[in-house]
Parts: C-alpha cells; sequence; structure tokens
C-alpha cells in the first residue's frame, strides 16, 4: 500500500439545500496515521459533509479533496477511499461471498481480495449465508469488508459500530486503530461518544452544520470538576463565588446539585464546613468526551454562574 500523504482536506465547505443551510463554510483537515471522530448531534450536517467527500453531493461552495483531488478527480477512487454511509446495497439472494465477489469484479480487484477481507473482518464465518438472513452486526462488517476490497488509503465510515456486539466494538475499536497505524487516513461518525474515546486520538465536531472544534480529543477535555449535593446549593454557590473571584465556575443541575469547577473535594469541604453548610455528597468528576461534547454542541444541563 502506498503510504504517502493522503489528508483529507475541507476548505470554505457550505451545501444549501433550498432555504435550509446544511453545512456553512466548513474548514478541518484529517491527516494519515491515526483514527478521527466526525461528531455532532442528529442533523449537524456530518453525512452531507461526507457525501461531499465522496463527490454524491455537489458543494454549494468551497472545496472538499481527499490527497489534493476531489473525489471523481482521483484515478481509482475505488481503491483509495473506502467507504460505509448507510447499510443497504445488497442483493438479498446473495451470500455474503457473492457480493463481495460481484464488487471486487466490478472494482478490477484481485478474487484473492475477497478471501483477504472476509479474514481480515470476520466475515468468513457466514461467508454463505444469504444477505437477507444476516444480522445487522454481520452486515456492518460486510459492509466493512466491502470497503476494503480495493486496500484503500483513506476510509470514510458512518456509525461503523451500530449493531456489533460488545465483542465486535472492541474488534472494531483494534482494527480500525491498526488500519490508522499503517499509515491510512480514518475519518468515523459516531454517536457512541465513549466509544470514541477509546478509538479516536482526534476529533471534528460540528454544530448546525459549523465547526466547533478540531484536535487532539485529549485537549478537548475540560478541568476537572467536582459534583456536590447540598440542601443548601444557593448560599453555597454564592460563599464559593465570593470567597474565590474569577477563578471558581458553579453549575447548578438541578435544586440541591452543583457541579464545581477550580476547587478540590478537599477545599470545597473545607469552605463548606467552615460555614456551616451541610454536604450531602461530594465526588471528583474525570472529564470526559461526553461532557466536552455537550458544553460544545449547546446541549449542556443546567445553568452555568
Amino acid at each position: 500500500m502506498n503510504t504517502g500523504s493522503w489528508d483529507i482536506e475541507v476548505h470554505g465547505l457550505t451545501k444549501t439545500f433550498g432555504t435550509v443551510e446544511a453545512v456553512t463554510d466548513l474548514d478541518f483537515t484529517v491527516s494519515p496515521g491515526t483514527v478521527t471522530a466526525f461528531l455532532g448531534p442528529n442533523g449537524a450536517g456530518k453525512t452531507t459533509t461526507m457525501r461531499m467527500l465522496l463527490g454524491l453531493v455537489t458543494p454549494t461552495s468551497g472545496r472538499a479533496t481527499i490527497g489534493g483531488l476531489r473525489y471523481t478527480e482521483l484515478p481509482r477512487p475505488a481503491a483509495t477511499v473506502g467507504a460505509v454511509l448507510d447499510t443497504s446495497g445488497f442483493h438479498p439472494d446473495h451470500t455474503a461471498r457473492d457480493h463481495l465477489s460481484v464488487y471486487a469484479r466490478l472494482g478490477g480487484f484481485a478474487r484473492s481480495r475477497v478471501r483477504e477481507v472476509m479474514d481480515l473482518t470476520g466475515v468468513t464465518p457466514f461467508a454463505g449465508r444469504r444477505t437477507r438472513a444476516l444480522s445487522t452486526g454481520m452486515r456492518r462488517r460486510l459492509h466493512l469488508a466491502t470497503a476494503l476490497l480495493g486496500d484503500p488509503r483513506v476510509l470514510l465510515l458512518d456509525e461503523p459500530g451500530n449493531g456489533l456486539d460488545p465483542e465486535g466494538i472492541a474488534w472494531l475499536r483494534r482494527f480500525l486503530r491498526e488500519l490508522a497505524a499503517e499509515g491510512r487516513t480514518v475519518l468515523v461518525s459516531s454517536h457512541v461518544l465513549s466509544e470514541v474515546e477509546q478509538m479516536a486520538e482526534r476529533v471534528v465536531m460540528i454544530r448546525d452544520g459549523r465547526l466547533v472544534a478540531a484536535g487532539a480529543v485529549a485537549d478537548l477535555y475540560g478541568e476537572a470538576a467536582v459534583r456536590v449535593r447540598s440542601p443548601q446549593a444557593g448560599p453555597l454557590t454564592t460563599a464559593l463565588l465570593a470567597a474565590y473571584p474569577g477563578t471558581v465556575r458553579v453549575e447548578a443541575l438541578d435544586q440541591d446539585t452543583l457541579r464545581i469547577h477550580g476547587l478540590t473535594t478537599a477545599g470545597i469541604a473545607a469552605d463548606a464546613a467552615a460555614r456551616g453548610i451541610p454536604l450531602h455528597e461530594i465526588t471528583p468528576e474525570r472529564p470526559t468526551l461526553e461532557h466536552a461534547f455537550l458544553h460544545l454542541t449547546g446541549h449542556d444541563q443546567g445553568d452555568t454562574r
């Protein structure tokens, strides 16, 4: 496999459907060697962006390229880019092996590649089953095998873990990281944030078709916080903000529960004790990708003071 520079580059990408602007002035780069997660709420424009990368949707303005070329300009697109955007496209009477054999012939790939991708993706055990009888997880594996027929340098995968059992998800995580380690460019759309934390090293996050964050997953984590429950949450908030102006931030999660940033559990406990404020719970919270996602996409719960 040629492991040259096969960056995905998106510059000023915009797509309007009638009066609806699905994607607006989007800019990001996905480089080889790491798994990059493509995140955003439902309807954020992820699938539209991926379809523009594949030449299935024409941008209203801007440019989306793979290795410096639009998809339609690539000499052998199917051998350069492997994509899974949906779970349709199987002939119900074909076996899994038949399906792969047809796509291998269409793409001009060696017949031996069918056996290789079946072994790589775990399709071999059900290779003789008709596609109409396959489970959702089996279909996901077969789609991934199809995308890999051309030994592509670039992979674009939309929710590849849907339908996989826990063992399958763990396998997928390892498999995609191994592909990236070979120098491939891997862009994965997913809504399972706990899995993304373990799978991806970098992230591109959009909201309402606009970029809100791009970079290393670790850089998106916010500061550590402490969850506190007290029947005097209001007075505790007032006291802490007065005692540490500009350094403490308090989120009211409900009437008696707070998330406090900028202080340790020991510091909060000491301050509360000094003021005679009872605490019914005090728990440190490890920053997570979910917290970052909810904050950056405007889906935080509670008010920030």
